[in-house]
Parts: structure tokens; sequence; C-alpha cells
């Protein structure tokens, strides 16, 4: 979902402009940031829960030299879905009759084409 598509969608729902809807949909995105900064949560039912959460401070490691790098300790932002917003994604999936992506590949291994060569 995109800021154009929330504009989109309240437009054709009301009578404002795309103008007046751009800053509708800007000022909803501005006040649920404020509501988390503030907060650390913020809930919509029948869609979902964002909560902040503490990352701790540890080591990983360099992709490029495998060098060990001390990570700082932060925060990131955690979604979890409703109920209903998980049975409807299920129910679209399954009528969509395509596969749930689990683990991010979407799907089996292929060859990348140099390796078909």
């Amino acid at each position: 979902m995109s800021k154009k598509f929330l504009t989109d969608v309240i437009q054709q729902s009301t009578e404002m402009t795309g103008v007046a809807s751009g800053q509708l949909a800007a000022d909803l995105v501005a006040a649920i940031k404020a509501e988390i900064v503030e907060t650390g949560r913020f809930s919509l039912p029948d869609f979902g829960t964002f909560t902040v959460r503490e990352t701790a401070k540890r080591t990983a490691l360099n992709p490029r030299t495998g060098e060990k790098v001390q990570v700082k300790a932060g925060a990131t932002v955690k979604f979890k879905a409703s109920p209903s917003l998980k049975e409807a994604a299920f129910a679209g999936a399954k009528k969509a009759k395509r596969p749930c992506q689990v683990g991010g590949s979407g799907g089996a291994w292929q060859p990348a084409p140099h390796e078909l060569a």
C-alpha cells in the first residue's frame, strides 16, 4: 500500500479533490507516526497493531569481509495482524490459488541463469 493508493481511495469515496485527499492521507500517516512515537503502540481494530520493540546490542558479521561488527542497541516497529486480517488474507490467497510465500523465496529453488550454461 502506498500514499497514492490511500489518496485514490479517499478521493473515490468522498467528494474531495486529489490535493485534499492527498493531504488527508499524509495527515493520517503523520498521526499514526505521532501515536507510535508518543505511546509506543498504535492499534487499528480489524487490521492490526504496531508496537515499538527494543533491539539489544549485538555482534554481527560484515557480509563482505566476514569481520565481526558491533551493532548498537536500538528499536524497531513490529506489526501483528488481527485475526480478521489473517483470515481475510488466507481466504484471498486460497481464492487466487497462489501459494503463501514462506521464507522469502516464493517457491521451489531454481538455478541462476549462469548455472544453466
